[in-house]
């Protein structure tokens, strides 16, 4: 198979380099994912993270959001295509850990034999070993944290259990922020109709009970979110056809 154009640069850390990771480090990834301004954000300090607390060269994070794997973070673009590779093949050790829940290491990507061809396909990219820790959210599947290797065996048990901790920490900072993002939509939505409502009722002399129905009437003959109806009430100060006085 040919090798791909583009030259690959993995981080690889000086020999020294100091990779003992206690309760320090994670309480100030606790804080970092704390901070973080969104779900994208909170993604992206968890792979970066992986880079310092783990013997990887690239980390990743895959999630499962409204029953849709997404690639949601990446350190590098190798991992969005080893990422997309299993996603058209249909197997691979990232799906089995995202599909099943499972831990998945792979030691020696070049001697694997569960996913023969996802094996041949990973020949052209230089990556030697995986792990991919799955992440959990109150008993829900929500993702798989990624770490890649360019050397084969470089995961043990102790960066094992390191990505353990990290999925659990990446796990409830995603899913708080969904949480936080899911109430921000509801808040929204609620504002919304409630201005649709304050212009039936200044129209057409209407009680908060009488406007509601309305919007929600037009909704149900309509198919239409009643967040939508209300901004399209809001943006056009009309509703198109009937509204089911």
């Amino acid at each position: 198979m040919d090798q791909l154009a583009r030259p690959y640069e993995p981080r690889t850390a000086p020999p020294d380099e100091d990779r003992t990771f206690g309760a320090d480090a994670f309480a100030r990834l606790a804080v970092e994912l704390h901070d973080a301004d969104g779900m994208d954000e909170t993604v992206e300090a968890v792979v970066q993270f992986a880079l310092q607390a783990e013997a990887c060269s690239y980390a990743g994070v895959a999630l499962v959001i409204r029953g849709s794997r997404e690639i949601a973070a990446v350190t590098d673009p190798i991992v969005t295509e080893v990422y997309q590779l299993q996603f058209d093949l249909g197997a691979g050790p990232m799906l089995t850990a995202l599909s099943e829940g499972v831990a998945v290491q792979v030691p020696d990507v070049a001697a694997e034999t569960r996913w023969p061809e996802w094996t041949a396909r990973m020949a052209q990219y230089p990556i030697g070993s995986v792990l991919h820790t799955p992440m959990w959210a109150n008993a829900q599947l929500i993702g798989v944290l990624s770490l890649y290797n360019t050397e084969p065996n470089a995961f043990d048990a102790d960066d094992e259990a390191v990505a353990h901790i990290l999925a659990r920490h990446a796990s409830v900072a995603v899913a708080s922020t969904r949480d936080d993002e899911t109430m921000a939509a509801a808040v929204d939505a609620r504002k919304l109709v409630g201005q649709a409502m304050g212009i039936l009722m200044e129209r057409f002399d209407l009680d908060d009970t009488r406007a509601f129905e309305i919007l929600k009437r037009y909704s149900q003959q309509n198919n239409i979110k009643l967040r939508d109806v209300a901004q399209e009430l809001i943006d056009t100060r009309k509703l198109r056809g009937s509204y089911g006085e």
